[in-house]
Parts: C-alpha cells; structure tokens; sequence
C-alpha cells in the first residue's frame, strides 16, 4: 500500500494543451476535515486507508495542498441541455487535479469537485455545498457496489467555508476518480466551434487511450462509436432494472466511457412510478425515469453529429439503431434474473410489464417487492406479497403464472433460489431519505450516520445483523422530497 506522497501521476489529458483546458489552481477551504472517505476508492489508487485519517489527506483534497506532479486543470465543453444547445460549458466548480496511474496500470482520473472558481464557471462561484458532495460520493459507490457502471468517489471534505444558495450552506469537495471524464459534450464543443484539428486530437486521444481494440476495426472510429452505443444500451438498462433516476440527462452530463456520471437531483424509485421526476427544476418531465431510454438514444443521436466528421451519416445511423435491440435484450436480461428465472421464453416481457403495471397502480416498493419474491419458494412469496397489490384479481392472474413459468425455469432448492436471486436484488438503496438524514446530521458535524450508510450501502445484497432501520420502506415524508440541481 502507498502513502498521498507515493502516487505516480502520468496527465495525459493535460498533455493535449490549452485548446482543451485551462490551468486553474483549487481555491482552499477554510478547515478541511475529513467527511467520509471509501477504501475501495483509495485501493484503486493503492492508498493504504489509514492516510484518510491523516491531516495532510483533508489538506490535499479541501485544496490546500498539491502534489509537485498535478497538473490542475478546469475542462472546456458544451453540451444538450433540456434539449436546448448550450455553445460554452465546461467545469465551472470542478478541476482535473491530474491522472494517477495505479500498480495494475489503469490511470484514474482525480477531479476535484468544488474546488472554486474557473473561467467556465457562468456566474457561479465555484463551490459545492456539503449536502451535494454527500449525495454525490454515497451514490457513486453504491451504484458501483449494485454493478450499475459508475464514476467513483474517494472522499468528501468539508469546511468552515460559507457558501449561499437558497441560504447559507458550508462549503465541500468531493473527489471523484474515473478512467476519463470526457463527456459527449467535449465533441460537441469542437464539432460546432469548427475546429476540426482539436476535434481529431480528441478522437485520437479518445480512441489510443479509451478504445484501443477498436484500431483492429477496418474503421476505428466507426467501431469505436459502436461501443459506446453498446455500453449506454447496457448501463441504462441496468438504470431502469434498479429503479434508478439520473434526473439530469444533458449530453454535458454523458460519459464516454458509458458510465453514470455528475450525479445532481438523482433519485432510486421507492414506490414503483414509471413517470416519477426526481428533479424539482425538470418541469416538462423530460428526464423522468421512463424517459431516460429514450432520451439516452436522443443523446447518442447527438454525439453522432458531432462525429460526422469521421464517420458517414449512414454508419452512424446503423450504429444508432443498435442502441434500443441492445436495450431491450440487456433489460429483460437482468429482469429474468431479478424474478430468479434462469431460462428466456418469448412471454417473458409480458410477465415484466404486466408486473410492473400492477405495481404502478398499487404504489408497491420497488425494491422490497423483488427482494421478498426471493425470500421463499415462489408460491409462499407471492402469497404473502399478495396483500400489497390493490388489484387482487389482477396480482392473482399474474402469479398464476408467474408460479407457472418459474417451474418451467427447472428443478431447484429454495435455499438455490434465495441465493441466486438475492444476489441479483439488493436489500439496501440510496433512498433519499436515508441520504437526507445523513445530511442533516452531517451539517450539523455528525459524520458518523453517512459512515454508517456508506459501510451498508457497500455491500446491498448482503443481509446486515443490525441494520434493518436501512431496508425498511419510508416514511411519507421520505416519499416527497425536492431535489433541485442546486448545488
């Protein structure tokens, strides 16, 4: 295990110049302190996890120290935002403090988030509050523990710093680490400034470093594109298989590694709603769980364009209608394997969405309810989640033959059935009121209940002695929760 003073920094993102960044140094916070911190995160870079403890750790990541090798850099981007192009983005909290590379040889990106003011910050001052950096640093590693692709989040810092929103707030950073945080918007930002020179640096740069099997391809960028078709099918399908709203789906806001990424007015599903909108400032609904399908092809449609330059309009057309085929496949997929069916029969959407109508119309629990069809066999289970269905007659046809299918699937033990679909349906999400009573305990210098969620939201599958306060459905008012992009 190494020590802060120990990484090997290699910042190739850098390296592509000032076309594509600008050098920016952290404003600091006035008395960091350790929040929470993810030792999973910190194995990745081979930090031994006692450093968090340390006070230089919460000096270097609340922005007040720098290794001699960083090369802090604020990115420049556009981007789709609510359908309407925005010419100039770029982070205007956040800073690329350089690219660490780690003893298995994968560089991760350290982007500091927060970290004050750059020239792409729009009238904004550069900061993060500490309930944002808590929301965002709970939902990177719990989406990471459920298998949902993410960005990852090594620590939060918090701070005397105010900072105003609707009112005064203090002050935080999040780090956040991924293999590249380039985003379709970098292409768009080049694309439509007509600068085609920085535009094929950066497929370069995307393709050597991000998508170097695809160089073998007769057509490398075409092959390229594919695969980022093909994740975006694959990590949105896996979105609306746990019931997990993103809220703010701009094309700034879209990795190109195909991961989830900027995590704002996020929200999992607690009663099941296909038209739930996490966002309070989305008031056209556009970013609604149901929508994101959709929306995730309207966004590829878009870094196409921006691609054109490389690419024929009639290959990217063909990649594109790869996207929702993949989808589909990808879906009923994991939500076999949710209903703990090991086999694919023709009918198996029909069973999907007849459930899922019935637990529309019932306000069932999302998660719960497939955790609990796990817990017996599949007669006893659905026996005893039959009281919270409204429409009886309806639940009662549906597991007829649900009952039907599931002994058409094979022979299996129930100890084999609990085992094979507990570890597919998790037991702990971030709900929002879990996050918020983190927070609010955090603003008040309590760390220990974000601590305690982030150690249970490690390991979701897993029953935890002590923790059932955590499975438990919400109360009313944790149903009703604004979240707004503010942060």
């Amino acid at each position: 295990m190494k020590a802060l003073d120990e990484l090997t920094f290699d910042n190739r993102f850098a390296r592509l110049g000032d076309a594509f960044s600008t050098h920016v140094l952290p404003e600091p916070l006035d008395a960091p302190r350790l929040v929470v911190a993810s030792e999973a995160a910190m194995a990745l870079l081979d930090l031994d996890p006692a450093v968090a403890e340390t006070p230089v750790f919460a000096e270097l990541f609340g922005g007040h120290k720098l290794w001699a090798e960083a090369e802090p850099r604020a990115m420049v981007y556009s981007g789709h935002q609510f359908g309407g192009y925005t010419p100039q983005l770029g982070d205007g909290r956040g800073l690329l403090l350089g690219e660490v590379y780690n003893e298995a040889g994968e560089h991760w990106d350290l982007h500091l988030k927060g970290a004050g003011m750059t020239p792409y910050s729009r009238m904004g001052d550069g900061r993060a509050v500490l309930r944002s950096s808590i929301r965002e640093f709970l939902a990177s590693e719990a989406l990471h523990a459920l298998g949902i692709p993410s960005s990852r989040a090594l620590c939060v810092i918090g701070s005397d710093t105010p900072v105003w929103r609707e009112k005064q707030e203090r002050g935080a950073m999040v780090l956040r680490m991924a293999h590249s945080h380039i985003r379709f918007g970098h292409f768009e930002y080049f694309y439509y400034t007509k600068k085609p020179e920085q535009q094929a640096q950066l497929a370069e740069h995307v393709l050597n470093l991000h998508y170097p099997e695809c160089r073998e391809q007769p057509e490398p960028y075409l092959a390229m594109f594919r695969e980022i078709v093909e994740r975006n099918a694959e990590l949105i399908a896996k979105w609306q298989a746990y019931g997990f709203c993103h809220g703010v789906m701009n094309t700034d806001n879209m990795s190109i590694l195909g991961i989830t990424f900027d995590f704002g007015p996020f929200a999992f599903l607690d009663d099941f709603d296909a038209h739930f909108i996490c966002n309070h400032s989305d008031h056209e609904g556009r970013y609604s769980f149901s929508n994101q399908v959709p929306i995730g092809q309207w966004n590829l449609s878009a870094l196409a364009q921006a691609l054109t330059p490389f690419i024929s309009v009639d290959a990217l057309k063909e990649a594109l209608g790869l996207y929702l085929p993949l989808y589909q496949a990808n879906y009923l997929d994991l939500m076999r394997r949710r209903l703990g069916l090991t086999t694919a029969e023709d009918d198996d959407q029909q069973l999907v969405e007849r459930l899922l109508k019935l637990m529309q119309n019932s306000g069932v629990d999302y998660t719960l309810f497939f955790r609990r069809l796990g817990d017996e066999s599949a007669a006893l289970a659905v026996a005893r989640l039959r009281d919270d269905f409204v429409d009886l007659a309806g639940f009662d046809a549906w597991a007829e033959q649900y009952q039907a299918r599931v002994e058409r699937d094979g022979e299996f033990s129930e100890e084999q059935r609990r085992a094979r679909m507990h570890a597919v349906n998790p037991l702990y999400i971030l709900r929002n009121y879990l996050a918020q009573n983190a927070i609010v305990a955090a603003e008040s210098g309590d760390y220990s209940e974000v601590r305690r969620l982030h150690a249970v939201l490690s390991k979701p599958f897993e029953e935890q002695a002590g923790m059932e306060q955590y499975a438990q459905r919400p109360p009313d008012w944790g149903k009703h929760l604004e979240i707004s992009c503010s942060s």
